[in-house]
């Protein structure tokens, strides 16, 4: 959720605001401000994602208030006035919300800047999964998974080239440590990485030479998930 205040010199336009803020989950509207000193002085002390921020204020205006944000601050301009469209763009602003609007096109800006705030984040370092395999310790990398096979009360991990790990797991256990969404148990002996699958025959699964069985009972999850990979 997106914490934001927003600012602007006309408190039902503020009202306004606060009102559609409180109906959805997008934002946390944190504090409304009418005087650009306030804000400013609010922002010193606290941080927030976003500002909703009124083009036309009477100190400073909001173009002047925008430039002198954090870079990492997302804008969204209210305002009565279409002239400063472009120059809210040239502010990498995430929308442009011309008054009176919608609740309907207030959800719209906020999915924006949630993309927009998303897309600002770095994305989160990979790091490998710390396994008791062959009497020590194994870093194992995701993406080098090829499958997993369960044999009794020990699962062997089969990896990019010739290198097998064998470790003292469950499927689910081991499934608990894998990233959500990215494997799949397929069979009541198996584990596969979804993206590495190559084609299914007749309730085979085939990463590349690798022959997987698909069990009916994890047929629809399977299929699901395959169609919908990238």
């Amino acid at each position: 959720m997106l914490t934001a205040i927003a600012l602007d010199d006309e408190i039902p336009a503020l009202e306004i605001i606060e009102a559609f803020a409180a109906q959805t989950e997008l934002v946390s509207l944190k504090a409304c401000f009418f005087r650009t000193r306030d804000a400013r002085r609010y922002l010193e002390e606290n941080s927030v994602g976003l500002v909703f921020l009124d083009v036309n204020m009477p100190a400073m205006s909001g173009i002047e208030f925008a430039r002198a944000l954090p870079n990492d601050v997302i804008i969204i301009f209210t305002t009565s006035y279409t002239e400063y469209a472009v120059e809210s763009y040239n502010l990498h602003a995430a929308d442009y919300l011309l008054k009176p609007f919608t609740f309907e096109r207030f959800v719209r800006a906020l999915e924006k800047a949630k993309l927009l705030y998303q897309a600002r984040r770095p994305a989160p370092e990979k790091q490998p999964i710390v396994l008791k395999a062959n009497y020590g310790l194994a870093n194992v990398w995701p993406e080098d998974i090829l499958f997993i096979e369960a044999l009794d009360n020990y699962l062997k991990i089969h990896l990019q080239g010739p290198q097998l790990l064998v470790v003292r797991l469950t499927l689910g256990e081991m499934l608990d440590k894998l990233p959500a969404g990215g494997f799949l148990r397929v069979h009541r002996s198996y584990i596969v990485p979804v993206d590495r699958v190559s084609f299914i025959r007749n309730k085979t699964i085939y990463i590349g030479e690798h022959e997987i069985p698909l069990g009916g009972k994890y047929e629809a999850d399977f299929f699901r998930a395959f169609r919908e990979k990238p």
